[in-house]
């Protein structure tokens, strides 16, 4: 049968979508490698064998030890956070969102015996391959979000993920055709309200046989999900028949819009965005307006068959979307900081205490105590071989190890370069805040002092105190 020649008017009913603005570039994320030598702050966490460690040698994990080497970045309050599964904990904020989308796709997809089409995987391991977080979702080996200034390293060869689609082939591979997959993900980034080191995702992914996705199509079965000799276009991959990605982008959009419906309510408004994944084309992004803005709430797209290939489910097709936990959260719950997400304060975890997920909660912020604010200034370490020696992750890494969830933001305020030396220098502002008491200048001072002396022995600063 020649697809080309399929007419495209009995499909039409099926493919009626939001119209999609001009085509922009996105960053890498889930659906959202260079540095220097291992820091020489010394690496170790007390407390019984259980917990995470990071000795002279090794990195102790969730019962496991890796050896350390020349990529190793992961510090004690990071590892500190790892196995605290905040979206797996009853009734804090993060777990009503997991338990209501897992709700809805439970009760809106089932079956043909009626059991739930979606299985859900909240339990997996963060402690992933570097082949596993990149390599399997075709990320090049050039690309930047592989950067070790991005990404929490236990070693070259493993890391903490840096989002949920690491596990995508794995499950793919195990027979799963339809599955919601949560965890905690880990990046390096600045340091403001909306910004952590550790964050929650949640992701989907669905796939289908020609006679799956065909079966509501008059004459469907002379239809295919591949075509020979295919190209490459905007509007799809070189494997794919049109007729099977636009069935796929209906379904995979009109599957988004019931779920951010069903989150935000019958009125809200919703655009698409033609977006750039590596592991998906085409793709999207999801936009609802809220409270008089377009706000991004996931991205999506039509699943790379190479990935499908790799994962033993070359015969069939599919989409996957991911979105990110506090973001919701934050927006539908008015949580001003994200750090209150780890917080232990009864006043926090007691709103969400509610008698049934779906039960609207209006959070009432808590006592905001003053900020003390501390600016640093430094030169920077002169370039080695034309190379960047110093990387601004590196700093808010360090500023996040020493201060903690003391530190509310971190914020470059000046920039100088020696007209005669050609020396840089820059001058950062670190705001402290705690959440639950009010600091004084003298305690906040002995931090401070702290990450001073770290920025000169660790990173190669030339500090101007």
């Amino acid at each position: 049968m020649r697809l080309c020649s399929y007419p495209l008017s009995s499909l039409l009913p099926l493919l009626q979508s939001p119209p999609r603005p001009l085509l922009h570039r996105c960053r890498l994320s889930a659906l959202s490698a260079d540095g220097g030598a291992a820091p020489r702050r010394r690496l170790s966490t007390d407390g019984p064998a259980s917990q995470p460690v990071i000795g002279q040698d090794s990195v102790e994990v969730l019962g496991h030890s890796y050896p350390r080497d020349d990529f190793t970045n992961v510090t004690p309050k990071i590892l500190a956070k790892v196995g605290r599964n905040l979206h797996n904990q009853s009734h804090h904020p993060l777990w009503l969102i997991k338990e209501r989308i897992k709700a809805h796709f439970y009760s809106a997809y089932a079956a043909k015996r009626g059991n739930p089409l979606f299985s859900v995987h909240d339990n997996l391991s963060p402690v992933v391959t570097v082949e596993q977080n990149f390599d399997s979702l075709l990320i090049p080996p050039d690309h930047p979000s592989r950067k070790r200034g991005d990404n929490y390293y236990l070693n070259r060869n493993t890391m903490l993920r840096a989002h949920t689609s690491a596990h995508q082939r794995e499950l793919v591979r195990s027979g799963l055709d339809a599955f919601l997959l949560a965890g905690d993900v880990y990046r390096r980034d600045e340091i403001d309200c909306s910004h952590y080191p550790v964050f929650h995702q949640m992701e989907g992914v669905r796939l289908f046989s020609d006679i799956e996705l065909f079966s509501a199509v008059q004459n469907g079965e002379e239809l295919s999900l591949f075509e020979s000799r295919g190209r490459r276009t905007p509007q799809k991959q070189e494997a794919h028949s049109l007729e099977a990605v636009k069935l796929l982008e209906f379904d995979l959009k009109q599957t988004l819009t019931r779920l951010v419906t069903h989150l935000f309510g019958e009125d809200i408004e919703v655009r698409w965005v033609d977006c750039y994944f590596p592991f998906t084309h085409p793709s999207f992004e999801l936009e609802v307006r809220f409270q008089g803005d377009w706000m991004e709430v996931l991205g999506c797209g039509v699943m790379e068959q190479q990935l499908l290939d790799s994962a033993g489910a070359g015969d069939k097709a599919g989409w996957a979307f991911g979105l990110g936990l506090e973001r919701l959260a934050m927006v539908l719950y008015n949580i001003p900081d994200i750090r209150l997400f780890w917080s232990q304060d009864e006043r926090f975890l007691k709103q969400f205490r509610v008698q049934h997920i779906q039960q609207p909660v209006c959070f009432q912020s808590l006592s905001k105590y003053p900020p003390l604010h501390n600016d640093i200034s430094f030169w920077l370490p002169e370039s080695e071989d034309g190379r960047e020696s110093f990387i601004e992750n590196d700093f808010y890494d360090l500023v996040r190890s020493i201060g903690g969830d003391l530190v509310e933001k971190v914020s470059l305020v000046d920039e100088f370069m020696h007209p005669k030396t050609g020396r840089r220098s820059q001058c950062y502002r670190i705001v402290y805040r705690h959440m639950e008491r009010t600091l004084t200048q003298q305690e906040v001072r002995l931090v401070h002092e702290q990450i001073e002396r770290s920025a000169e022995t660790e990173l190669g600063v030339q500090g101007r105190f």
